[in-house]
């Protein structure tokens, strides 16, 4: 019978969904059987032209998101105050970087030569200084304001960005983005468990996060509303999709 993690004490549970080995199980579980995210014998959709360039350029600045979250949970190990913490974003690291893999993947199944020449192209500018930012804070050694930054606020941009694409996507790129949606909802928990204990020991951190909060959420919904744009959806979704996102945020209490 297979162990209740969340019957655990409270430091013994953390420990152990930080863990590789808990990381291993929760993967084997929706990647058994894929091959670069999805089944290998899923059929090709036939995906007309201009439908095809709205979907290149939407991937493009998915694995700007991707490249930020894998650059920052790799630089972020060495902030990170104790062990458990550690390894914990040695396996996002791995997950960001299996994320990026799967994206440039899809890019050339959907005839893109050359996927790192062509992201350039269709970068969002927003997203592209939310990257820039958070890559700052790293390097500054801000260690809460940097795990805000990635695992709150960028985790909970990806989140609701690929859980709303993944409804309207064809098939192959719909297994791709749900794969990934199961990696950051754990990304996400560790975020929200991290940073909430830490609010419960000084309250006065929310505040010192606020002013970080409404700089990152002016490009993050800058970028979903181009996302949503390039996917044609309408405007009222557009409005669905940032109020998933804060709704995301908010959890921590920050309003």
């Amino acid at each position: 019978m297979a162990e209740d993690v969340h019957s655990l004490p409270q430091d013994e549970f953390r420990e152990r969904v930080q863990s590789f080995e808990f990381w291993f199980g929760a993967v084997q579980g929706y990647l058994e059987g894929r091959e670069y995210g999805h089944r290998p014998d899923a059929p090709a959709a036939e995906i007309a032209l201009g439908e095809r360039e709205r979907l290149v350029s939407t991937l493009c600045n998915y694995c700007v998101g991707e490249t930020a979250a894998l650059e920052g949970a790799g630089a972020l190990i060495r902030l990170a105050p104790n062990q458990a913490t550690k390894v914990f974003l040695a396996t996002q690291t791995v997950d960001e970087g299996r994320h990026l893999e799967v994206l440039i993947h899809r890019l050339r199944e959907l005839g893109v030569r050359d996927p790192e020449a062509e992201i350039p192209r269709w970068a969002n500018p927003s997203l592209l200084r939310f990257k820039d930012r958070l890559l700052s804070l790293v390097e500054a050694g801000e260690w809460l304001p940097a795990l805000f930054a990635q695992n709150v606020v960028l985790e909970a941009m990806e989140f609701a960005g690929f859980q709303r694409h993944a409804r309207q996507a064809d098939a192959t790129t719909r297994e791709v983005l749900i794969g990934i949606v199961k990696d950051e909802r754990r990304h996400i928990g560790f975020g929200e468990n991290e940073l909430g204990r830490e609010l419960r020991r000084n309250p006065k951190l929310r505040e010192r996060l606020q002013p970080l909060r409404a700089e990152l959420d002016v490009l993050v919904l800058d970028a979903l509303s181009h996302t949503l744009r390039q996917l044609g959806a309408p405007a009222s979704e557009r409005h669905e999709l940032g109020r998933d996102y804060r709704d995301a945020v908010e959890r921590l209490g920050f309003t």
